[in-house]
């Protein structure tokens, strides 16, 4: 099985890119932001889904999953598996 590894540079533009995309403007409505922050929520869902589904067809492991996610791979596999 292949396992997933990202350079430091990979890893430091996803989390730039991740908290350009949260943004927040400090003076924005409350509920409002709520609202957006739900609807990042739910794309990032999607996209990690698809991902994983990506991963396991080109042969990655459910543990190199489980650890590109930060669980175990029983969550991973629990989370993902029956999909």
């Amino acid at each position: 099985m292949r396992q997933l590894t990202l350079t430091q540079k990979e890893g430091d533009d996803m989390t730039t890119d991740i908290r350009t995309l949260i943004g927040s403007s400090p003076d924005g409505e409350p509920i409002a932001e709520l609202h957006r922050l739900a609807e990042i929520r739910r794309e990032l869902a999607r996209a990690e889904e698809a991902q994983v589904r990506r991963a396991r067809v080109q042969g990655y492991s459910w543990q190199a999953v489980a650890s590109a996610l930060g669980v175990s791979k029983q969550a991973a596999h629990k989370k993902y598996g029956g999909r």
